[in-house]
């Protein structure tokens, strides 16, 4: 499988409903087709992860398995109310620093398109 078939195999957005802890993802692979390092971000959030490390190590560990390496842009909180069609991408990861919280919401729009989703440097 190509690395970029192995990329678009790749979900955009995997978060969980209320509020948690997300981090901001770099996939690539070493080169497509053309001879170029392919890429793309992803954001990844669950309730279950205590530390932001914890989804990155998760995330990252899945990946490798598909021959894809990784590094972590920085993480936040997520507030996710389906119920509404509301998220709320605000915070900063003590580990990894404040993601990009705009480009996280860019990728959060190509699952969530009738969602309204609100960015904020406030909080943590």
């Amino acid at each position: 499988m190509s690395v970029d078939a192995r990329l678009e195999a790749v979900q955009n957005v995997e978060i969980d409903e209320g509020v948690f802890k997300y981090v901001l993802i770099k996939v690539y692979g070493k080169e497509n087709s053309e001879g170029k390092e392919a890429q793309k971000n992803i954001v990844r959030g669950f309730l279950r992860a205590t530390w932001h490390a914890d989804i990155y190590d998760e995330v990252s560990s899945s990946l490798s398995g598909l021959g894809l390496d990784c590094e972590c842009l920085g993480g936040g909180r997520i507030e996710h109310r389906p119920n509404e069609k509301y998220i709320k991408v605000y915070g900063y990861s003590q580990g990894y620093g404040k993601a990009d919280h705009e480009e996280a919401k860019r990728i959060l729009l190509t699952k969530y398109t009738n969602y309204k989703i609100e960015c904020s440097d406030e909080g943590y």
